[in-house]
């Protein structure tokens, strides 16, 4: 199973009520990398099949322009969650968000759903993607174990307000509470070689902490952000794509490291920096990031 859309460019998740024909009809105009089209929490109890309903037509008809089309399903202990994913399949989701996953085998139940849906609907075994949330402190704690679970599996992603209610605080706004979880979290996402990503920000108006908590978790490594309103996205793009120094800097070191291993020089300097190989995979990322965000203008 090799679907390179695991790897694809998420620098935004925006969250959107898949109730609301509003809301889902055309948000790829704000340019988010991935649309989370929510059937859980934002859905109230009576309302799960008409949100359902809403969903199948909304994925069946409109055109989304490029944007990752993510369905936040129901959870596995509610009676909702195995129709979600019927739903979500026939009616052509790339991804599907299993909110508070605890272990392995939560993905994995809901991998053995989305093959057995993909067979019925006649879709290609293996299209289908699926991201875990973690909002627990027992699921956090589970990350590597998740992260390694099933092919499906393209990424993790915190969800920070069940989490601190789970850790018996509360969210802060200066990211102490969620420390020790977005570090257990990157470092376990990497070592499986997934993607990560940050929970929301919900205050509004506050777009200077809202920078600096993206300019933290970019620093942290994550790849990207969720988020609930078209206003984040410019400032979580900016953040997330490579300027054009990062760029140049990372063409230097990608073609002088090129060129001095033909000669058996392991050890050389950029713009006045020590270069080794070890910086290589850094540079070509930074490159490859560059053209996933539509900015890069070399040869390389």
């Amino acid at each position: 199973m090799n679907n390179p859309n695991k790897k694809r460019l998420r620098r935004t998740m925006m969250f959107l009520n898949a109730q609301k024909p509003g809301l889902i009809k055309d948000p790829y105009i704000y340019k988010a990398d991935s649309l989370m089209l929510d059937l859980e929490d934002a859905v109230a109890e009576n309302q799960k099949d008409v949100a359902r309903f809403s969903l199948y037509h909304a994925l069946k008809t409109v055109d989304y322009r490029g944007a990752e089309r993510v369905v936040r399903i129901n959870g596995l202990d509610t009676p909702y969650w195995r129709e979600d994913i019927r739903a979500c399949v026939a009616g052509g989701c790339d991804s599907i968000r299993i909110p508070k996953t605890e272990h392995a085998e939560d993905v994995r139940r809901v991998a053995a759903a989305i093959a057995e849906d993909e067979k019925t609907y006649g879709r290609p075994e293996g299209e289908v993607l699926i991201i875990a949330a973690l909002e627990s402190a027992r699921g956090v704690m589970n990350a590597l174990e998740i992260c390694e679970s099933d092919e499906r599996l393209f990424g993790i992603a915190l969800s920070g307000g069940d989490y601190t209610k789970d850790l018996q605080t509360h969210i802060t706004g200066t990211g102490i509470e969620l420390m020790g979880a977005r570090q257990q979290m990157i470092i376990a996402a990497r070592a499986a070689g997934v993607q990560c990503f940050d929970t929301v920000f919900t205050d509004l108006k506050d777009m200077d902490g809202f920078r600096k908590d993206v300019e933290n978790i970019h620093l942290m490594g994550f790849d990207g952000k969720s988020i609930i309103n078209p206003r984040q996205i410019p400032i979580v793009h900016e953040i997330f794509t490579p300027t054009q120094k990062d760029i140049i800097f990372a063409e230097k070191v990608v073609k002088e490291i090129d060129s001095k291993k033909a000669l058996g020089i392991g050890v050389f300097t950029v713009d006045g920096k020590m270069i080794d190989i070890a910086f290589y995979d850094g540079a070509k990322r930074t490159i490859d990031l560059a053209k996933a965000s539509g900015v890069y203008k070399g040869d390389l």
